[in-house]
């Protein structure tokens, strides 16, 4: 019948036979964020490893503790998370003396092995230690957003209508006037400068004024431009990996991304599995993973998870955008047990058979749907906080407010980070079963902007959800009416 990874104890065997290649070996952790590094360290001190994180910034959160080792080296100013993550694989490729000095008496013997993020490349060592953790260069340019057009032609997903043309003025006009819906359109750039996410390269355009801004953002910085029909409804994606016997596909993750719609503005608001889309379109959406994931192994000899973003649209789920590694949505299935996801996806990284089945892995599913997360968070432009600051709060479904007295039910924590200020609530409770985490989202965004100026001159009380128009339709369809348009 094979292994109910359901079943905790038969999933901690799995992730204790895969975590051999680390055990009892010094191990170097640089995901940027210290904070971030905390529950891996952890494990991997369980495991009698060494364990050193090399970081650039400390993060919100706990810290790891024990005898963890901390280098903190200078990161690079970044306007946005996207140039922040473009340098790291070059970072620690170019490490200062100091901290180079610091590896070496750490690991004299070079046994190390290197645990880097999805934005290192593993195809060479650092420091002479193999990477573990990052993906190969391949798999990471299969991210370019307008590569993404041609997986879904390849792997007979429908998706809207698109247009690729060049950064010039008229093209962009042309294309915006074929297909714009009648919220406008949104405008994607291209991989010139390397990897883009978090919304970063995406722009919203309605008016001659938001396609002049657009151009003037995409000019100097790509060379072709990918034009989508502005899609109206949840933004979610579905995810699934790439096993030795086919794909296994999870379940749809809600992207918190929320709107403005007078700034023509949107912002990266969190993730959960408390929203779920409709049977039929979940199960559809799960196709669309299997499919895109074949697509990948046979083309591109893909391994390893990936990630396909889009909208669920009035007509159903519309793809935007492939994410060729452990994406964030993924992350929050990877909650139920963060140390399984990620040593699974270690080893097919490795091109190792990890001994899990497709079947086997989809078994973890009445799991995740058990234990659904809602993650409010976002990444701001810098609101002047300390390194961390703490807002107690309480919540009412609805709104957030400040309350005078610790401990509270919840906190807003800030952390200055290198491309702004990141803010996130917890505990993680927050936002109920059934419940969209862009609806908290909207909520800590006015919470900020009533409790720091920086924040209300951002115009972060202008942000809205989008509305859920597939329940709608359906609902209208129940009662004789469409009401898919109703916000």
């Amino acid at each position: 019948m094979g292994v109910d990874l359901a079943d905790d104890d038969e999933r901690a065997a799995v992730t204790t036979r895969l975590s051999q290649l680390y055990a009892a070996r010094p191990v170097i952790l640089a995901f940027g964020v210290l904070a971030v590094a905390t529950s891996v360290a952890t494990w991997l001190r369980g495991m009698g490893c060494r364990v050193m994180v090399v970081c650039t910034t400390r993060g919100a959160g706990t810290l790891p503790g024990g005898d963890t080792v901390v280098v903190e080296v200078p990161a690079p100013a970044a306007a946005s998370a996207t140039e922040e993550l473009r340098t790291h694989d070059r970072l620690y490729r170019t490490l200062p003396d100091d901290a180079v000095a610091a590896i070496e008496a750490f690991d004299p013997d070079r046994e190390a092995l290197w645990i880097g993020t999805p934005f290192v490349t593993s195809d060479e060592p650092i420091l002479g230690r193999p990477v573990t953790g990052g993906r190969p260069g391949a798999f990471l340019a299969l991210e370019d957003k307008l590569l993404a057009e041609q997986v879904w032609a390849a792997a007979g997903v429908t998706a809207a209508a698109s247009r690729v043309v060049p950064v010039e003025r008229a093209a962009l006009a042309a294309a915006s006037d074929e297909l714009a819906s009648d919220l406008g359109t949104v405008w994607s750039g291209d991989n010139r400068g390397g990897f883009n996410g978090g919304g970063d390269f995406v722009r919203w355009v309605r008016d001659e004024r938001d396609a002049a801004a657009a151009f003037a953002f995409f000019a100097p910085r790509c060379d072709q431009v990918r034009v989508l029909p502005f899609l109206e409804g949840v933004p979610c994606s579905i995810h699934g990996m790439v096993l030795p016997d086919g794909t296994a596909a999870f379940r749809p993750v809600e992207i918190g991304v929320v709107r403005d719609p007078v700034r023509r503005r949107f912002l990266l608001g969190g993730l959960s599995t408390t929203w779920d889309a409709p049977p039929d379109d979940r199960e559809e959406m799960r196709g669309v993973a299997r499919r895109v994931g074949e697509h990948l192994r046979g083309t591109h000899g893909y391994r390893g998870a990936f990630g396909i973003d889009g909208v669920l649209t009035a007509e159903g789920f519309r793809p935007t955008e492939l994410n060729s590694r452990m994406s964030a949505g993924l992350t929050a299935i990877a909650e139920v047990d963060r140390a399984f996801f990620a040593i699974l996806q270690t080893t097919l990284l490795l091109g190792r058979d990890p001994g899990v089945s497709v079947t086997e892995l989809e078994s973890i599913l009445p799991l995740v749907d058990a234990r659904p997360v809602g993650k409010p968070m976002a990444l701001l432009e810098d609101l002047g906080v300390g390194e961390v600051d703490r807002l107690p709060l309480d919540w009412d479904g609805g709104r957030l407010t400040r309350v005078a007295t610790e401990p509270a039910p919840y906190l807003v924590e800030l952390a200055h980070t290198p491309s702004g200020t990141f803010a996130r609530i917890e505990p993680q409770t927050l936002v109920a079963p059934g419940a969209r985490v862009a609806d908290a989202t909207v909520a800590l965004l006015r919470l900020l902007a009533e409790e720091l100026p920086a924040a209300a001159r951002l115009g972060l009380a202008d942000y809205e959800a989008a509305p859920d128009v597939r329940r709608l339709r359906l609902l209208g369809g129940l009662f004789g009416a469409d009401v898919s348009g109703t916000t």
